[in-house]
């Protein structure tokens, strides 16, 4: 089953989200809160769906940091939970220039 970013922001509240052990250690490891990955599912898009990812399905929001930057989430969802998978700042090495399209290897 695909996400859709409308039921995502609906349930997008600190209460609702978990945060791996995984994403947790990249969060801080790369400087970004978790009021930047809340802003970046509010106000982003679906780039890539992974809708056979286990537990959940998964996919990549492209989004905007609180700061303004550029900023790429992982979320797996069951409707009710967000589960962050991983957070980054896109490297404009391996995206395209609107950071939407994988660059090829």
């Amino acid at each position: 089953m695909e996400l859709d970013i409308n039921v995502l922001r609906k349930i997008c509240m600190p209460e609702n989200i978990e945060i791996t052990m995984h994403a947790a250690k990249r969060l801080e490891q790369r400087g970004i809160l978790i009021k930047d990955v809340i802003n970046c599912i509010i106000n982003g898009e679906i780039i890539e769906q992974y809708p056979t990812d286990y537990p959940y399905p998964s996919c990549l929001i492209l989004g905007i940091s609180v700061s303004g930057k550029s900023l790429h989430v992982v979320v797996g969802s069951n409707q009710t939970l967000l589960w962050v998978v991983t957070a980054y700042y896109p490297d404009n090495n391996k995206w395209s220039e609107d950071l939407k399209v994988r660059k090829e290897n």
